[in-house]
């Protein structure tokens, strides 16, 4: 379970510096073997290759007959890219992805459970200074009676 907020610099290269407390985790349960993948939020997506194989066949089983179901698979299948964390710890994000979620030098991984959000630092920062506002519609019905 990946949990917690790190801030981290991509290095000249597009690299990122997995936090040590999730390295072994990862080498563990994929061999460091990871996934990375854009998100409508603008942020991308990074999970273990296992966790982001059932998501695939998931998503490919949909039918795309649907123009919403198309533009999802197409978002996160077609930008999917395969990614390993080599001796360093360090995954190599690709140019294309750093382009779609705007990352820069300073960026935030935030672990999400299964996977990692992996964000712009500015638009981690505006999205916190909005969340818990529900807006107009208030609490989503899923979150209904639910309690911390």
């Amino acid at each position: 379970m990946f949990r917690g907020i790190s801030q981290l610099n991509l290095d000249s290269k597009g690299r990122l510096a997995v936090p040590a407390r999730h390295r072994d985790s990862l080498l563990e349960r994929c061999g460091g073997h990871l996934v990375v993948t854009a998100d409508a939020d603008r942020c991308l997506l990074i999970y273990p290759l296992p966790d982001w194989e059932l998501i695939q066949q998931k998503l490919e089983g949909l039918s795309n007959l649907d123009s919403r179901v198309r533009e999802l698979q197409r978002r996160l299948i077609g930008f999917a890219v395969d990614a390993e964390m080599d001796g360093a710890g360090r995954v190599l994000i690709s140019p294309a992805l750093r382009q779609f979620a705007q990352l820069e030098k300073n960026v935030v991984l935030v672990g999400q459970g299964k996977k990692f959000e992996l964000w712009n630092k500015d638009n981690w920062e505006q999205l916190i200074e909005r969340a818990g506002s529900f807006g107009a519609g208030g609490l989503p019905p899923e979150l209904e009676g639910f309690s911390l």
